[in-house]
């Protein structure tokens, strides 16, 4: 029995070897993504996709027409600087769209390239289909539901399905990245297998449950490529916002025509601003910065969740993450380690701990459940007892049943039962025996402790109770402490009677917890939680879980789920690890937070704009003979050298910001629990900041360039 227990088989590497953290991501700049990024963004210059972006539409239109200015200029053969002004500004304003596009096709090219991994898996796989005749081999692409195939070690498991015969360790790194195996058996929650993952050891007999097309690795491919790039609530109530703004600014834009043909009219000298110069200003006025990455940042935002394993069927449940209230998380294998462990024997009074410590690991041989196990192990360590063998003959196991709540063993001269306290006072008492009071007293006050307990009697007289804990995984104390400074609030859901329920979520450090639940009463209280405005996350693998599921406003559903679960569900975990939630959330409020500061900057950074944009613009007004610009040339604070020059530094500015702003964007602002006031003060503090200094130096850099490169005018 010892030596099985120590088998390869039996280790459970998905609870003992998984990683917490996310796979390796790729390098932002990978070649092959930035080489197709760059087809695409040539490709989205279509107005047709332009149209969907307010703002960068707008800048598209402004591209054309000054595109148009130059082309005119040219065939005018206009004197001066005004047709290399006009072509440049032309230039610039494309490559401003050209950058924005880019930047939304490396973050979904970072998606296609999961995809493309994902299609790799989808080879001509070969499958041994069991027939009336024995096993013929098939294609893995004629396979339909229903069918059931052989898979031995090496083989390819062609597509997903149950297993309904055998054990065997298997290599999904194919789907989730984790090199670690994992046990699929016949029966109970690690039945579900999926195509693309290999058999590295034993037989196992697979019945198909997906048709071509259906299967996971088809859904997860659909998502990946785009079916997720459904805009926010947040992402479109920004949308308005900045459309709102460019509306406003493109009509102050429109009135400065008129002005400066008045103004100019008036002073009787100058020279109204033309058509380049005010889309030029326009550009810079609306926030073409924010415009250019919102897309990527939701992109890039789904990108991260899937580099922890975790598939998001839209980018809104990604972003409803990042605004839950309330975390539902399951005690068992989640907070605490999922198996209870046996931690103490703890006999009556005037019983001998060693026979009650031989007695229980004697009724616990025949006990393959990770709580048995324990019993055994716990009795050769504190007591060194070791398992012994029994004559097969002469004894007999007695298996645990729903009906009796108890298992044991049956010996010559000695039967030994164990298993739910009432179970066992009520079978002492059907066979003649009595039971102390103190029985019932150490099993309440294991309970209060928010244990197990388990009684064991011999010959129908009880000796004394097996203490099993639930362990409280390390470290997640600190976690809910975590999520308590992001302002969430955590609720454990439990079946335990509220005695051991309120015990383990003071341990664990949970806000709240609801004891002997039932998927009616999880339904209720996220109902409750919503109607209350607040958002709601919930992890769940079982049918039972689904309705739960479907209800959350962010719902997990565990890979090794049921399908229904997994539908149910706007996210799957293909590591099947229910804390990945955490994550998750993190991830959530990381691409709010990265939204926020680079609107944040994109706003305040228009503003320097104008201190380039406003002067050199108005200066053509009021220029009296033999004078080179007018007096609101003297609001040049930066003293740059020209108004083509000023100008020219400020267009290229906005668009090479962009560019320099694409890895925050990929990568997202670091993250760190705060309320809503600190993470306000630290945006205007670093990004607003930032926002208004930044402009200054580079459109100086710039326009000195310029100048001495002789792409505009030193006066």
């Amino acid at each position: 029995m010892i030596a099985q227990q120590n088998s390869p088989l039996h280790t459970a590497p998905e609870t003992k070897n998984r990683q917490n953290g996310p796979r390796k991501a790729r390098p932002l700049l990978d070649p092959p993504i930035v080489k197709r990024a760059l087809r695409d963004a040539f490709i989205k210059m279509n107005p047709a996709v332009q149209a969907r972006n307010p703002v960068m539409f707008v800048v598209w239109t402004g591209s054309l027409v000054t595109t148009l200015a130059f082309l005119q200029n040219l065939l005018e053969a206009t004197k001066g600087w005004i047709t290399p002004f006009s072509g440049q500004i032309a230039l610039w304003l494309w490559f401003t769209v050209l950058f924005a596009n880019f930047a939304e096709a490396i973050a979904e090219g970072r998606g296609k390239a999961q995809a493309d991994e994902l299609r790799k898996t989808r080879t001509t796989t070969m499958a041994r289909r069991k027939t009336k005749n024995g096993l013929e081999d098939i294609a893995a692409s004629l396979l339909r539901k229903g069918d059931v195939v052989v898979c031995e070690t090496g083989d390819i498991i062609p597509s997903d399905g149950t297993v309904t015969e055998g054990i065997a360790s298997v290599d999904e790194s194919a789907i989730t990245g984790e090199s670690a195996p994992v046990i699929r058996e016949a029966g109970g929650d690690r039945s579900a297998v999926t195509g693309g993952t290999k058999v590295i050891s034993d037989r196992i007999v697979v019945e198909i449950t997906a048709n071509p097309g259906e299967t996971f690795i088809d859904r997860m491919i659909g998502l990946v490529e785009g079916a997720a790039r459904q805009k926010t609530p947040n992402e479109i109530a920004l949308n308005i916002l900045i459309a709102g703004l460019t509306l406003v600014f493109l009509f102050a834009t429109v009135t400065l025509m008129p002005f400066g043909v008045y103004a100019v009219n008036q002073a009787g000298g100058g020279q109204a601003p033309g058509i380049v110069v005010l889309t030029a200003l326009l550009v810079c006025l609306i926030p073409t910065t924010i415009g250019g990455l919102l897309s990527a940042i939701g992109i890039a935002g789904m990108d991260r969740v899937m580099q922890y394993n975790v598939l998001a069927m839209s980018g809104k449940a990604v972003e409803a993450a990042g605004d839950v209230d309330v975390l539902l998380l399951d005690k068992t294998g989640t907070i605490t380690l999922g198996n209870r462990q046996a931690a103490e024997f703890i006999p009556l009074p005037g019983t001998d701990v060693m026979e009650l410590a031989d007695a229980a690991q004697l009724s616990s041989l025949a006990d393959e459940t990770p709580e048995g196990r324990s019993i055994v192990v716990l009795a050769k360590e504190q007591y060194g007892i070791r398992g012994r063998s029994l004559d097969e003959k002469t004894t007999e196991f007695v298996p645990f049943t729903a009906q009796t709540r108890m298992s044991g063993v049956d010996m010559p001269g000695m039967t030994i039962r164990k298993g739910a306290v009432q179970a066992v006072i009520d079978d002492v008492k059907q066979n003649g025996g009595s039971v102390p009071r103190a029985l019932a007293e150490i099993a309440d006050d294991i309970s209060r402790k928010g244990g197990t307990p388990l009684a064991v009697a011999v010959n129908h007289a009880p000796l004394g109770i097996i203490y099993l804990k639930d362990v409280v995984k390390g470290g997640m104390k600190e976690r809910f402490d975590h999520l308590r400074a992001m302002g969430i609030k955590t609720v454990m859901i439990t079946g335990d009677n509220p005695l051991t329920a309120a015990a383990i979520a003071q341990e664990a450090g949970v806000d709240d917890f609801l004891a002997q639940a039932k998927p009616e009463d999880k339904m209720a209280l996220i109902k409750k939680e919503q109607a209350e405005g607040r958002l709601v996350a919930m992890t769940g693998d079982g049918t039972n879980d689904a309705p739960a599921l479907a209800q959350a406003d962010v719902g997990v559903a565990m890979n090794t789920g049921t399908q229904a679960a997994k539908e149910a569900g706007n996210m799957v975990d293909l590591d099947s690890n229910p804390t990945k939630l955490i994550e998750i959330v993190e991830i959530g409020k990381q691409l709010l937070i990265t939204r926020g500061a680079l609107t944040t900057f994109s706003i305040a950074n228009d503003v320097s704009k104008y201190f380039a944009i406003i002067p050199a613009m108005f200066s053509t007004l009021y220029v009296l003979k033999g004078q080179k610009h007018g007096p609101l040339w003297g609001l040049n604070l930066m003293h740059l050298h020209s108004p083509y020059s000023a100008v020219l530094a400020a267009v290229i500015f906005n668009a090479l910001i962009i560019i320099a702003l694409i890895p925050v964007a990929l990568r997202g602002v670091p993250y760190r629990p705060q309320s809503a006031s600190k993470i306000l003060q630290r945006n205007l503090a670093i990004w607003g900041a930032g926002g208004l200094l930044m402009p200054f130096p580079c459109i100086w850099a710039i326009d000195w360039l310029l100048v001495l490169m002789h792409l505009a005018p030193a006066h």
